[in-house]
Parts: C-alpha cells; sequence; structure tokens
C-alpha cells in the first residue's frame, strides 16, 4: 500500500513538473498579461514570414507551438529572388524561436485565426493611399509588394516591446523583451534598408513610388493608433529627421532618434485595422488571444 502511495504521489508530481517546465509561475500576473499580449504578433510574423519563404506554416515547422489553434487564411509562397527569401527564412525561423522564448516563460494561448491573405492586405494598401487600386495588391506576386507588405508588420510589434518595457516589474521579463525587441529592430531595419534603396521607384502598376506607399502606410498606423505621431515612412521633412537635418529615414524615431512606443490598445487598434481595440478585423478577425486583448472584446 505504501509503495502504491509513493508512486501515485510521484507521478502527480511529474505530471505538475512537466505541465509547469519552462514556465515562471513567479512572474507577477502583469508581467505574464504583458508577455504573452505580444504572441499574437509573434504568431502573426512568424505565418507570414514562413509562409512568403516556405509556402507551408507553423504547422509544418512547429506545430508544438500553435497550441491547436487554427491555420491562417489566405498564406502562400511569395515570388522571391533567392537573396530575399534567404532574408525572409531567416526571419521566419527567428520568429519561430521568440515564440517558444515567450512560451517558455509564460503559458501563453494557442494561434489565434490570422487572415494573411491577398485579400486582407489589398484591403489594407487601399485604406492607407485612401483610393481602390486596380489591380488589387498582391503581396505575394512579386518581390517589392512582399517587402511593402513586410513593411507593415515588424514595426507594430517593435513599438509594442518598447511600450511594453517600462510597465514591466521583473528583471527576467525585462530581459526577455530586451531580447525580443533587439531581433525585432534588426528585421524592421532591414526591410527598411531593402525599401529605401528603391524609395523613388514606381510601384507597378499604380504609378505610387515606395515611399509614398511607406508614407501613407505609416500615416494610417498613426491615425488608427489614435496617439499622436509614432510612424514614420522612408522619407519625411527635414525638421522630422534625425537632428532636423536630413529627410532619409532608413530608421524611424523620435526627435532624439529614440524608437517609438505604443500600448497594447494601440496596437490593438491597429492590427485589427478598425481603430478600436474592441471591434477586430484585419490580422485578427475573431481578436487577439491573451487577457489584454480580450478583455476588450464586447
Amino acid at each position: 500500500m505504501l509503495t502504491y502511495l509513493t508512486s501515485v504521489i510521484f507521478t502527480c508530481l511529474f505530471l505538475a513538473v512537466s505541465t509547469t517546465k519552462g514556465q515562471n509561475s513567479s512572474l507577477p500576473q502583469s508581467d505574464v498579461n504583458l508577455l504573452e499580449f505580444p504572441l499574437n504578433l509573434e504568431y502573426l510574423e512568424a505565418e507570414f514570414f514562413l509562409y512568403g519563404s516556405l509556402g507551408y506554416g507553423l504547422d509544418q515547422v512547429a506545430s508544438n507551438l500553435t497550441g491547436g489553434g487554427p491555420p491562417p487564411i489566405g498564406g502562400k509562397i511569395a515570388n522571391l529572388d533567392p537573396f530575399t527569401r534567404d532574408i525572409v527564412l531567416q526571419f521566419a525561423y527567428q520568429e519561430v524561436g521568440h515564440l517558444r522564448a515567450i512560451k517558455n516563460t509564460v503559458k501563453g494561448f494557442p494561434r489565434p485565426q490570422l487572415d494573411i491573405s491577398a485579400d486582407n492586405f489589398a484591403k489594407i494598401i487601399n485604406d492607407a493611399l485612401k483610393q481602390t487600386l486596380n489591380p488589387p495588391f498582391d503581396p505575394y506576386a512579386n518581390q517589392l509588394n512582399y517587402l511593402l507588405a513586410s513593411y507593415i508588420i515588424p514595426y507594430v510589434g517593435l513599438t509594442g516591446y518598447v511600450g511594453t518595457n517600462p510597465k514591466l516589474q521583473t528583471a527576467q521579463a525585462k530581459r526577455l523583451v530586451a531580447g525580443l525587441l533587439g531581433v525585432e529592430s534588426a528585421q524592421d531595419a532591414v526591410i527598411r534598408t531593402l525599401l529605401y534603396k528603391q524609395r523613388l521607384q514606381k510601384v507597378k502598376p499604380y504609378n505610387i513610388t515606395v515611399a509614398d506607399f511607406t508614407d501613407r502606410i505609416s500615416e494610417e498606423r498613426n491615425n488608427l493608433g489614435k496617439q499622436g505621431l509614432k510612424d514614420e515612412g522612408l522619407l519625411v521633412p527635414l525638421e522630422l529627421g534625425a537632428e532636423g537635418r536630413i529627410s532619409g529615414n532608413v530608421i524611424a524615431g523620435d526627435r532624439d532618434s529614440l524608437a517609438y512606443d505604443r500600448s497594447p490598445e494601440e496596437i490593438l487598434r491597429i492590427v485589427y485595422g478598425t481603430g478600436n481595440e474592441s471591434v477586430p478585423g484585419g490580422f485578427l478577425p475573431q481578436g487577439g488571444g491573451g487577457q489584454i486583448a480580450r478583455s476588450y472584446l464586447i
């Protein structure tokens, strides 16, 4: 009887340890919530970059990280040259690592329903340009389109991490966010640099320059976020450039060239494309996951 009880106790303890492996139960709930929230964007980036470079996503690459959530809508391989495909694939695997790092620290939530379809990107671009493009913008059609579509995503996460860091209470949480922010910032810088080289090129067949595309996308994100200037395109008025001396803007920053910050509410308004953290849409048609995002759903 004693041997049986000992066996049962050992089994229960083993299961408890296995269930919480890699997750720190000592983090305050506020840190847990703030660390879980970025999973919404990390899932989005992972799927977009995986599909763009490989033609398939997390279900084939790291199904253990999906939590059983639904597959994304509309992802497909992009028409990229070998150099750009290699860069995008690096981004994709980096996002897989980000998902694992967050989920090893907090429990997280299953992958939410994501919409990375050409139709959704076309709507986002139409909204930014305040016109309906014909033919519709297709992010997967060619390399330049894919880079412009990529411009839409990582920068939002970057500003979110900048906004999150001062709200965290523990060194562990701050270290994780600092590590995530470093790589997200680098990804955004690479995308912006590749586009900056083509900044005056017209995006076929629309007769709109690359710089104008980025300016209008950034302006739309500022409008959706509703907290003023936190987003800038590749070319800015001289007074908004670094030290007020240059209009080139490979890396966006404030008057002191510090990264802009955004709150979770601002992030939701932007990724939903509705300007309202309580009204899902855009990349997250059924709303985001985690306590913060779910608390705003009506």
